[in-house]
């Protein structure tokens, strides 16, 4: 499965987004925008991929820029796994 699915995975289900979330392409735009994704579900939405993906995004990692799009999002989660 691609990390981009993964990740919409990881955000339906801790935002609980419901089928929304399979229209998400890498150009949604997620902070600010989706209004189920406030500054406490930021730490639900971290947590969620830290147990899905297995590694921990310490607190300097975490910033607006990362939660802009689901490509961003994305692109992080990438360079934490590996890949």
């Amino acid at each position: 499965m691609a990390v981009i699915d993964e990740v919409k995975i990881v955000l339906r289900d801790a935002l609980e987004l419901g089928e929304r979330a399979d229209s998400f392409d890498s150009s949604t735009a997620l902070f600010e925008s989706l209004v189920e994704l406030d500054s406490m579900a930021v730490v639900h939405v971290v947590t969620a991929l830290e147990d899905h993906f297995g590694f921990i995004i310490e607190d300097h990692e975490i910033d607006g820029d990362i939660f802009e799009t689901v490509g961003t999002l994305t692109t992080f989660v990438q360079s934490k796994v590996g890949g």
